[in-house]
């Protein structure tokens, strides 16, 4: 009892000190030109848990309250959050002017202190350099692209008349096909034994950082132990095997070949990096896109269509080619407008690394600036009758290279991978309307906040086309 004591004595003077300092640098900022409006909530936890519960409805109590640009003290820093089109571009575009990523720590930890979103300068336009290399047009178009068709057959092939959770089905997807563009043959005997470490992973990187048993955190940042040893032994496997396998672990691996010479650890993170920002993305991207089309029969019956014409042109065993994945017009604005409307990416983060002055506000030394493009998403001058699910607008190219658009991010952190995410759900999607009917079984839950998911599933029963 007296050990609990002196712990929580410790702990509070902690919580104390953080609060005076906190409240000292507000204090000192304001004398200058004044920090934005807003609240910090609780000392060191601040307003995280409202954010993380309430989400969209937080974000737009504060706006209504303080306007479009306003402070917070979220996911365990303070936080300026910024919600107006012009500056989130601007901010975007401009890290070279002391604007670098500014993830939460949770994230930086679990994911390494490589992985592309920790690091800046000269180092990410290296780490950058190697990613791009393995997510080239040409390495898609002669490596990735035939495996991700090997693999969306097999994983697609036992659905008829079974009743299915797609969330379930979609994530496993994005993770065992990002583990075989990776590895190869070698993921096979691996995924059982990585699945469930790797889903641990993801619940860690968006958690406050407090690492004692029992925490989304602690169970994160172990599991980021057990992938790193799993990861290290694929690394020697694939060295004393001395095969070449042209796969991503290939390129990673041959430095002298693709001049970007990585130490292991550089490796392991960029390995994680990859199956991380893929499976986020791929998984909710395609259970969503699942969901718009049994909503909306028009549009499945336009993209069946255009699967279909490809399909007539081929045998039963004829995989899609490279010239098929780019005459998927249809499909690729289905992607686009699923990405808009359920907002897979609520936002991006930065840190100043410098005392910067943004519309007309002190903005200190080391805090974070969300970038929060949520709303950019719903604006009926970018997005008429931004509510409804119509994937005709991104019919018109110039959508795609409008200014406001940060779906996949922005500036030179636009998503590296950008082209296989699309490649891997247009895939799916032509596997899936060409073989199956399908129709929802009960009325599953949609949370789209912090994450996009049902949190009971989504099932669906699935019969032959």
């Amino acid at each position: 009892m007296a050990v609990l004591m002196v712990v929580l004595g410790v702990c509070l003077g902690l919580i104390c000190v953080c609060t005076a300092l906190l409240r000292w640098n507000e204090v000192k900022y304001r004398k200058k030109k004044g920090l934005p409006p807003g609240t910090m909530g609780w000392p060191l936890f601040g307003e995280t848990t409202e954010f993380l519960k309430q989400g969209p409805n937080f974000m737009k109590n504060q706006r209504a309250r303080y306007g479009i640009f306003f402070k917070s003290h979220i996911l365990g820093c303070p936080t300026i959050v910024s919600m107006d089109p012009e500056l989130n571009r601007y901010i975007l575009m401009n890290e070279a002017k002391g604007l670098v990523p500014g993830y939460p720590q949770s994230m930086l930890d679990i994911l390494g202190k490589c992985n592309i979103a920790a690091v800046h300068g000269s180092t990410h336009k290296y780490m950058r350099g190697a990613l791009l290399a393995l997510v080239s047009p040409s390495m898609i178009r002669d490596h990735l692209l035939p495996k991700i068709d090997l693999f969306m057959r097999s994983h697609l092939s036992d659905w008829n008349q079974k009743v299915i959770d797609i969330q379930e089905k979609t994530k496993e997807m994005a993770l065992l096909s990002s583990l075989n563009q990776i590895a190869g043959i070698q993921s096979v005997s691996m995924s059982q034994e990585f699945m469930p470490e790797f889903f641990k992973l993801v619940l860690g990187t968006l958690s406050l950082p407090i690492n004692l048993p029992g925490t989304n955190y602690h169970r994160g940042f172990q599991a980021r132990k057990n992938i790193i040893s799993m990861l290290g032994r694929l690394l020697n496997e694939r060295r004393d095997s001395k095969e070449t396998q042209h796969d991503m672990l290939d390129v990673l691996m041959n430095g002298d070949e693709n001049r970007y010479k990585l130490s292991d650890e550089e490796i392991i993170d960029q390995m994680i990096t990859i199956l991380y920002s893929g499976y986020e993305t791929v998984s909710t991207t395609s259970m969503m896109a699942v969901k718009y089309l049994h909503d909306h029969p028009d549009v499945l019956q336009e993209l069946r269509k255009e699967h279909l014409a490809i399909r007539e042109k081929k045998r039963p065993e004829d995989p899609i080619d490279w010239e098929d994945y780019k005459s998927m017009r249809f499909t690729r604005a289905v992607i686009f407008e699923t990405s808009r409307l359920a907002t897979i990416v609520n936002g991006v983060l930065r840190k100043t690394t410098r005392d910067m002055e943004m519309n007309g506000f002190i903005i200190p030394k080391g805090w974070r600036i969300y970038v929060y493009t949520r709303e950019i998403n719903y604006d009926p001058c970018l997005y008429p009758n931004p509510l409804t699910f119509n994937p005709w607008r991104w019919m018109d190219k110039s959508t795609e290279s409008q200014n406001y658009l940060f779906i996949f991010g922005g500036g030179t952190r636009q998503c590296p991978g950008k082209e296989l995410g699309i490649a891997e759900i247009c895939t799916f999607l032509h596997y899936f309307v060409t073989s199956y009917r399908w129709e929802e079984v009960g009325g599953d839950k949609l949370m789209k906040f912090p994450r996009v998911e049902a949190p009971n599933g989504l099932h669906i029963r699935v019969s032959s086309y």
